[in-house]
């Protein structure tokens, strides 16, 4: 007996989605118009399908897919290379836009791609037998960092991420480490410029810059400074 589980996800029209998909490698297997508009892409094991709802607003939609993969720094980096030479640019704000890859707190090392339809992918591979949340921290730019993290990616709630980065960076009584200084600003150069904040996103990217590490503490934030490099100056 075998079983596989494929996702049937909407979208308004096909081509626009096919083309994304296409672009990142994918290739159509089927197509149809009518009776109604369906079709499949397949890119090595990842299958999907897709189909066409007049009245559907992408911006508004919650469906999802879970894709799971045991290398997920290769694809992230076969995935935004191509949306570059497809688009000039990699979009990390609007339709379609991809996120940073980051560890998460549940044991997954992960990124989230959302397609023209809306539908978005969240890409990991899993790093942990735990697949349970990890308590938030007790310390506060920890936990400033968790929260914020969660909000960001998990909830693509980009207000309430900057609200708690702004917060904790504006304590007086307590300061971060380096380390914390400069992911905090990463992440907070990231949501300004998702939400399209250009100059924050250009103040918040000067600091992070200037945030002095040794080597040893450069190599604990490889994947923050890998994606300060990817933000626009």
């Amino acid at each position: 007996m075998s079983e596989k589980t494929i996702p049937i996800l909407p979208c308004r029209t096909l081509q626009p989605v096919l083309d994304f998909y296409t672009a990142l490698g994918f290739e159509v297997t089927f197509q149809q118009r009518s009776p109604n508009p369906y079709a499949v892409v397949q890119r090595g094991g990842i299958q999907l399908h897709f189909f066409g709802m007049k009245h559907y607003e992408p911006t508004e939609s919650f469906s999802t897919c879970l894709v799971r993969t045991d290398d997920v720094d290769g694809l992230y980096e076969t995935f935004r290379a191509r949306l570059k030479a497809a688009y000039g640019r990699v979009p990390n704000r609007g339709l379609p836009r991809i996120g940073p890859l980051k560890d998460t707190s549940h044991g997954v090392r992960q990124f989230l791609m959302t397609d023209p339809g809306g539908n978005c992918l969240r890409v990991g591979q899993q790093t942990s037998d735990d697949q349970h949340h990890r308590p938030a921290p007790k310390e506060t730019f920890a936990r400033a960092l968790h929260h914020a993290s969660l909000l960001a990616d998990s909830k693509e709630d980009l207000a309430g991420a900057a609200k708690t980065i702004d917060r904790v960076l504006r304590l007086r009584d307590e300061r971060p480490t380096p380390v914390q200084l400069l992911r905090l600003l990463v992440l907070r150069a990231d949501v300004a410029t998702r939400a399209g904040d250009t100059r924050t996103a250009r103040s918040t990217i000067a600091a992070a810059t200037a945030v002095h590490l040794t080597p040893q503490e450069r190599e604990s934030v490889r994947d923050d400074l890998e994606l300060l490099a990817q933000l626009p100056g």
